[in-house]
């Protein structure tokens, strides 16, 4: 009578090579594939379906270990066990208990080593180095991943969210991605302990009612034609920049990164790499005579690639160079107030549809089925919104709102 088991040799697992299943007995198979590459295979049946079990490679698995395995996949079936749900909840068993030694700091580096090159901001980088390091780590950063608990993330946030309301919130927003990080990859279980909604917003207070948000001081669109002038007046590389920066309606980082490969003069266009804006999308910006001027003046003393070039060698102009000059002039207000400003003069001395002020502005459109129909970043329309936004710099209301007269300026936007 034929051998029903064990029909396969240890000499004969080395030679065989026929793609295919090779069967021991007793549900053992050993596996070749099209490749050459050869595995152990335990096949069983539960609840009328045919499922395969890996035991992992021959040359690994010897074929007396490759039995051994089989036979206590065949036990786990005689007791109602499904053997290959048996193998993955001790490897998550294993998991959790090896997840014990890794610490929330642990979690947090790893976390930001494999997403900060996707961060395009170096402020946004630091932010998260420097919040866990001040506020978490001393609280919990020590501990296992496994035991952030409620308990211990009101201990962080609770001391400072009456009197950072803004930081504590982004604080609580890192912890509860680092928890997520860890959940997706095995280190722990349950409920993340720094969820907001249905969870900490029940212990803590809206952030809005902790404390007003402060929006960026910005200047009446009344003073802008004062300020300009004063503006004007200084013949700096700080005043050129802060005064492209107010005309084109940019941030500041966009104008103290503007290099000159971003310009099309004869189109009078400026073309803001994806990689320089805060939406992660190229962003175009009408140029009018005023910034046309600015540009020739900055080409006459060029020192490198930058449009406003700093002090240092190959870099460009600094951020702190605008804030002090803004405070020599008007103290109190921020480069960025003038988008503000921009925003408010549109509203109130234009007839300016809202979606081209902002998208002069380069916002997001927020609602996504209208962000899905917009084709167009309506660059016509803002180019001669922007020569409207230059002219009313330079000289302040060229008619009088009130009346017919009023309407040239306005419908000119």
């Amino acid at each position: 009578m034929a051998r029903l088991t064990y029909r396969l040799t240890a000499v004969g697992v080395t030679n065989e090579t026929e793609e295919g299943l090779h069967p021991d007995g007793d549900r053992l198979y050993l596996r070749i594939t099209q490749t050459g590459t050869k595995s152990w295979m335990f096949r069983f049946k539960r609840h009328g379906v045919t499922r395969d079990m890996g035991l992992g490679p021959v040359a690994e698995i010897s074929l007396a270990k490759a039995r051994e395995l089989a036979g206590s996949a065949r036990r786990q079936l005689l007791d109602g066990i499904d053997p290959i749900k048996a193998r993955k909840a001790q490897q998550a068993t294993a998991k959790l208990a090896e997840a014990r030694g890794i610490t929330f700091k642990t979690c947090a580096e790893q976390f930001i080593g494999a997403h900060e090159v996707t961060w395009r901001n170096p402020k946004h980088r630091q932010q998260w180095h420097n919040t866990l390091k001040s506020y978490v780590y001393p609280v919990f950063g020590d501990l296992s991943v496994t035991t952030v608990d409620t308990g211990l993330v009101m201990k962080v946030l609770e001391p400072i969210w009456p009197k950072k309301p803004e930081t504590a919130s982004r604080i609580r927003g890192r912890i509860e991605t680092v928890l997520d990080w860890a959940r997706a990859r095995g280190y722990r279980e349950g409920e993340n302990a720094a969820r907001w909604r249905g969870h900490l917003d029940h212990l803590l207070p809206p952030r809005t009612k902790v404390r007003r948000i402060r929006h960026h001081p910005a200047l009446p669109c009344a003073e802008v034609p004062t300020f300009m002038k004063k503006l004007r007046s200084r013949t700096n590389v700080a005043a050129r920049a802060l005064e492209f920066t107010i005309l084109t309606t940019a941030r500041t980082g966009e104008t103290l990164g503007a290099r000159w490969d971003e310009f099309n003069l004869d189109q009078r266009v400026w073309t803001v790499p994806l990689e320089r804006m805060k939406g992660n999308k190229a962003h175009r910006v009408p140029l009018t005579s005023r910034t046309i001027a600015i540009l020739a003046e900055m080409s006459e003393t060029r020192l490198n690639d930058f449009v406003f070039p700093g002090m240092k060698q190959g870099r460009s102009l600094s951020n702190m160079a605008l804030l002090m000059l803004l405070r020599d002039i008007h103290p109190g207000i921020t480069t960025h107030g003038f988008r503000s400003t921009f925003k408010d003069w549109a509203a109130e001395c234009t007839t300016t549809p809202n979606f081209a002020s902002e998208a002069a502005l380069a916002h997001a459109v927020a609602d996504k089925t209208e962000a899905a129909y917009r084709r167009t970043d309506l660059f016509e329309k803002r180019r001669k919104l922007m020569e409207a936004w230059s002219v009313y710099c330079e000289k302040g209301p060229v008619f009088s709102l009130r009346g017919r007269a009023g309407r040239k300026q306005a419908d000119a936007a």
